[in-house]
């Protein structure tokens, strides 16, 4: 009995991906199914970055297709293929940088730098082309998290190119001043540097650019929803009630200017005890998760409050570099597969298909 493709395609219909709870032939992922006599050879595309997860994913359709009756050699092709998904109408995608990502938060110092650098990192580590941009403009630190220093170089006179380290592309206002030096800017000054380093950095072909809010809901923010083509915003919190209630406005403000919300993380959730490993919950349990039960939103991950992510962080070797194989690296990594899964379950953006339509008046 010969074995035919819709046969392949029963079985693989059955094989669940791991990462999306959906089968592999509805999710469209099985892609250029070959039977040559009793082999087979398939292709199976993933919408996200998953480096990591590609032996184990190819051994499960490699053995769902070999438990066919007379089938010979399997062989599958397992890779991703990051596209670029709609953002905000009127504006176009950038033609370099596929999905625009704000990590953003309602108030300072509940770790929203810290998840940004992690969450850029660890789609790095998955096989993506990832760059930072640092939008804190009076508060940059991802030249110090990420253990770069130097100015940007320009061949143009125009551009700039950006900097590098652990896989990923930098451009901050932190490369061009002085670290003492604070930025007394008015709004309008600091939306132009905004724009002027999203826009005057020659991004290679970046499949996510992470962008570094500043805390609030004030100038740069209505900028990036007015002017920056934003795939999804993170929002991060911390647990306690006042973090909260600033986490819900910087959500529901994100929400007016139809920029949708990928989900919450939440920064130290509890506190681990370096000396006796007793877990406590100083800031208050379950706030980030209830938050998103109120606006049906996604809850993406908690981290604990750990001294190595404080101290990892400042000598510029954040913890899914400092410490690949560890438990906050694996929270980290968990968030960011959630957070690109959820980008490649959007809308495709098609404004490239359609054609520019000019008037003029001759």
């Amino acid at each position: 009995m010969s074995i035919t493709e819709n046969d392949v395609k029963a079985v693989l219909s059955a094989v669940i991906d791991p990462n999306t709870g959906k089968d592999f032939v509805s999710s469209k992922s099985i892609k250029n199914i070959k039977v040559t006599g009793e082999d087979v050879a398939f292709d199976v595309e993933l919408g996200y970055p998953a480096a990591s997860q590609v032996a184990s994913i190819r051994a499960s359709v490699v053995a769902a297709v070999k438990a066919l009756p007379g089938v010979g050699n399997v062989s599958a092709g397992v890779y991703s293929k990051i596209l670029s998904h709609a953002v905000q109408r009127g504006l176009k995608v950038m033609p370099n940088v596929k999905n625009i990502i704000a990590v953003a938060s309602g108030k300072g110092g509940v770790g929203k730098s810290t998840t940004a650098v992690n969450l850029a990192l660890a789609l790095a580590a998955e096989g993506a082309s990832v760059g930072i941009l640092d939008a804190d403009i009076y508060g940059p630190s991802q030249p110090m998290m990420l253990g770069i220093s130097g100015r940007p170089e320009s061949t143009d006179g125009k551009t700039m190119e950006p900097l590098e380290n652990h896989g990923v592309q930098v451009s901050s206002i932190g490369f061009m001043i002085d670290p003492d030096e604070p930025m007394v800017w008015r709004g309008p000054m600091v939306t132009g540097a905004l724009q002027q380093l999203l826009e005057q950095t020659n991004w290679r072909d970046l499949d996510y650019l992470i962008v570094d809010m500043p805390p609030g809901t004030g100038d740069i923010q209505l900028t990036l929803s007015q002017k920056v083509p934003v795939t999804g915003a993170v929002i991060v919190t911390t647990p306690q009630d006042i973090a909260l209630l600033d986490a819900r406005k910087g959500l529901k403000m994100f929400e007016k200017v139809g920029i949708p919300i990928i989900g919450v993380v939440e920064n130290m959730s509890t506190h681990i005890c370096s000396n006796c490993g007793h877990t406590e919950a100083i800031f208050g349990q379950g706030g980030g998760e209830k938050m998103c039960r109120d606006f049906g939103v996604d809850f993406l991950g908690a981290l604990p409050l750990t001294l190595s992510i404080r101290e990892q962080t400042d000598a510029g070797r954040p913890s899914v570099v400092a410490d690949p194989d560890g438990a906050v690296a694996a929270v980290y990594k968990q968030i960011a597969r959630k957070v690109a899964i959820k980008v490649a379950e959007k809308a495709k953006d098609m404004t490239s298909k359609f054609p520019s339509i000019v008037v003029k008046n001759d």
